[in-house]
């Protein structure tokens, strides 16, 4: 990243409420939202909004939402949302939760009113049209899953970098054409802002040259000290496994265990599909 760069980027974090303290609005409240441009961590990538080389969107789970009815009673709800990954900005997490906070005590008709809020200020916020799901407890999806292929876990490896290496990948794929889908629960990276723990799985579907399995468990492991925003890391990932391992088809997928009653899973894809919200033990 150029200073130029670093310098815009900073600009754009100074202004979140991110790493402030902040106080619990309980009435409706949009100007709390607040968006990340996207193309802070995408410039060091080398990718711009017109080019990219996969599609895919954000899959936000929400588990602690709650409104008044017209007669002050609590309402509460679950809900799914998906940010396309076209939008200008991605949706700064603890923004998303003080503005979610406050619904608390603010009366609305029905879950269809709050929905439609939620759609408008959120399309507002990502610069990009965002889709929006909400349900009732008795409605709402609870069975959990698990990630398909083969999980990596196990591998008996030696682990020497703790910030993500690139050259962990070089040189790792065999000549042997291969179509697999691997996963990881060992994907732990931190807030680029508070530094906090950001806890994840990971699934990785592939075409292309066999990619050695112990190289990439050391590769995501590589992330675990590393500071960057959940859909940041899913880009770098999806980045760098095109760029060393070169598969014809690549798709990168994280759930990332839930924070104040959210929990994002950035899906990233150069196939065609969506992603299949499925929850899993840890969320």
């Amino acid at each position: 990243m150029t200073p130029e760069q670093k310098y815009q980027a900073s600009q754009a974090l100074d202004g979140l409420s991110l790493g402030k303290q902040s106080s619990y609005v309980c009435e409706y409240d949009a100007s709390l939202l607040q968006g990340v441009p996207r193309s802070l961590n995408r410039e060091d990538l080398g990718l711009t909004c017109d080019s990219l080389p996969f599609a895919g969107e954000d899959v936000w789970n929400l588990y602690e939402l709650s409104w008044l009815n017209q007669k002050g009673k609590p309402v509460v709800a679950m809900g799914e949302i998906r940010v396309p990954i076209t939008s200008v900005n991605l949706i700064e997490s603890k923004s998303f939760k003080l503005y979610l906070n406050s619904f608390n005590q603010s009366r609305f008709d029905n879950l269809e009113e709050v929905s439609a809020i939620l759609s408008r200020d959120l399309t507002l916020c990502a610069q990009a049209p965002v889709k929006v799901s909400l349900y009732d407890l008795k409605n709402a999806p609870s069975q959990f899953g698990m990630l398909s292929g083969d999980c990596i876990d196990e591998l008996d490896i030696t682990v020497e970098h703790y910030q993500p290496h690139q050259a962990l990948l070089t040189n790792m794929t065999e000549q042997a054409w291969v179509s697999e889908t691997l996963h990881s629960h060992l994907l732990k990276s931190n807030c680029l802002v508070t530094e906090q723990p950001d806890w994840g799985s990971i699934m990785i579907r592939y075409q292309g040259p066999l990619i050695k399995r112990e190289a990439l468990l050391r590769y995501i492991v590589s992330f675990r000290q590393h500071n960057e925003f959940h859909e940041q890391c899913v880009e770098r990932i999806f980045m760098d496994l095109l760029t060393h391992c070169q598969p014809k088809e690549l798709t990168v997928y994280a759930r990332y265990t839930r924070r104040g009653g959210l929990d994002i899973n950035p899906y990233r894809s150069n196939v065609a599909g969506k992603a299949a919200n499925v929850r899993l033990q840890r969320q």
